[in-house]
């Protein structure tokens, strides 16, 4: 069985634990019902002083310890609403000038921010384009930027050619990594539904709309409910063919795209302990997919080393507790999961990649804050170097950022005779690496690079498959890993990396 779920509820002085299987596997639900000794803390005396601790030890969540940090509480349970202060705050093209536009109608033109050092601003999504409304937004955006003295604005102002620009980054959750903005403990916002992606580094991270920017903008607070959370236990060693894209397209195939509303998706496990900080992130960005507030990995050596090779800024990582609640459990043994793909048109229609061989395709895409990092270019240029031979289909290649640019034209792949990804590619017959933005993964101008502007089947490394998400709305997009994306890329089907690694 490759894998298990269980589900935890308190009923009437019992634990009912249920081993509740996926509708895909074939084994019948076993269930188990056990006694369990549950009372509450006795009410306080009186007379009697508080602790010098602050009170009783109450066993917290990851989330919930975060949360509590920074409401200046000592306790926690799901449901509480809380202002929470905020570290950071994260906004881009799209979104920016409507942040701003409220924070001005709000708080009055001579309002001043909350603190400039702790807003991040990114334009990355409608870049390069000729649409007058796109371009405008980046206008916008650097007269706020010159208004309000925000220090951290990652500008573009030639867009003829990305590298004329060193402050210009790309997409903004992996930019946000790479520029040290991502710091364990801390709690960030930002007006992109995957800003969920920071969580790989054990801190609260969650998207808002424009209204909550703004109102962050002048507090540095926001009003929220404390999520419940769900752990995810990954155990096992990761098999050579399977990425965290896998890992993650299991899980939401398992609880569907409503199973993690309004909860925290908190990750643990062997098979996460080993995760480098590019899979870790690729698992957090995509619990939105599933609804979630947030998802969140265990800060550990690898996080720490990240952070301190590209910032001294100061943080307090903070762990779960031991004994903390969680409305729900699940475990896996990911050396049993097989690649898999999400078919149109959502993220929870899980398939096996081996299952739709049959499925032809006319393109492939490989980018985006879920798969555009340095890590899925050398995935997809060591499966095609081992492949051999030409893409059968177009495939298109947009790096997240310039860093992740400069290392597939600069890094030569592990075992691949010294080759870099970028000759890996050109010597299959890819497209050339775009210039680093959010491009097709939502679509946008219809100049957009590699926008879908025909109703074409496409596997991509990218995060939703939406009708309409990358382009045409009949339009056919099949989520996978790097791997089984270049893998497809080389068979122009739908294809499991396993034929060629």
């Amino acid at each position: 069985m490759a894998f298990s779920a269980m589900h935890s509820h308190l009923l009437s002085g019992e634990v009912q634990l249920s081993n509740r299987k996926n509708s895909h596997c074939k084994s019948r639900a076993q269930h188990l019902k056990v006694s369990a000794a549950v009372s509450a803390p006795s009410a306080p005396v009186e007379a009697r002083r508080p602790a010098a601790t602050g009170g009783v030890k109450h066993a917290m969540t990851l989330t919930e310890k975060i949360l509590a940090k920074h409401s200046d509480n000592t306790r926690l349970q799901p449901g509480a609403n809380i202002w929470t202060n905020v570290d950071k705050l994260l906004t881009h093209d799209v979104c920016g000038p409507g942040t701003f536009g409220i924070f001005e109608k709000e708080f009055g033109e001579g309002a001043q921010v909350w603190d400039p050092e702790k807003v991040i601003i990114i334009p990355d999504h409608y870049i390069f384009t000729s649409d007058p409304r796109a371009n405008r937004n980046v206008d916008i955006l650097r007269d706020m930027v010159a208004k309000y003295g925000i220090k951290y604005f990652y500008d573009i102002t030639d867009r003829a050619d990305f590298r004329a620009n060193p402050d210009y980054k790309g997409v903004c959750h992996i930019a946000m990594a790479q520029e040290g903005h991502c710091l364990p403990g801390e709690v960030m916002f930002g007006t992109d539904s995957h800003t969920c992606n920071a969580g790989a580094f054990g801190q609260f991270a969650s998207g808002i709309g424009n209204t909550d920017a703004g109102f962050i903008l002048g507090t540095g607070k926001l009003l929220i409910k404390v999520p419940p959370s769900i752990r995810f236990v990954l155990d096992g060693e990761m098999p050579p063919y399977l990425l965290a894209k896998d890992i993650i397209l299991q899980i939401i195939g398992e609880i569907t795209v409503a199973g993690g509303t309004y909860k925290a998706m908190e990750f643990s496990g062997e098979a996460i302990e080993a995760m480098s900080m590019e899979e870790r992130m690729t698992i957090c960005n995509m619990v939105v997919e599933a609804g979630a507030k947030n998802g969140i990995c265990p800060p550990d050596a690898i996080t720490f080393d990240y952070v301190q090779q590209r910032t001294d800024a100061p943080f307090e990582a903070v762990q779960a507790d031991a004994g903390a609640s969680y409305v729900e459990e699940y475990r896996f043994d990911v050396s049993k999961l097989e690649p898999l793909v999400a078919a149109p048109h959502s993220p929870d229609n899980r398939k096996k990649a081996a299952d739709c061989s049959n499925v032809n395709i006319d393109r492939v895409y490989i980018g985006s804050c879920t798969g555009g990092k340095t890590e899925d270019f050398v995935a997809a240029a060591k499966l095609m170097h081992r492949a051999g031979g030409k893409v059968k289909v177009p495939t298109y290649l947009v790096p997240a950022t310039q860093k992740v640019w400069m290392d597939v034209y600069g890094m030569p792949v592990p075992g691949c005779d010294g080759k870099t990804a970028a000759q890996i590619f050109q010597a299959a017959g890819c497209d050339t690496p775009a210039s680093p933005s959010c491009a097709a993964c939502l679509g946008g101008p219809k100049d957009t690079y590699a926008r879908m502007n025909k109703p074409e089947v496409c596997v991509s490394t990218t995060n939703r498959n939406f009708p309409g998400r990358m382009g045409h709305k009949d339009g056919q997009v099949y989520l996978a890993s790097p791997y089984t994306a270049a893998a497809s890329a080389m068979t122009g089907r739908v294809a499991d990396p396993r034929d060629f690694l």
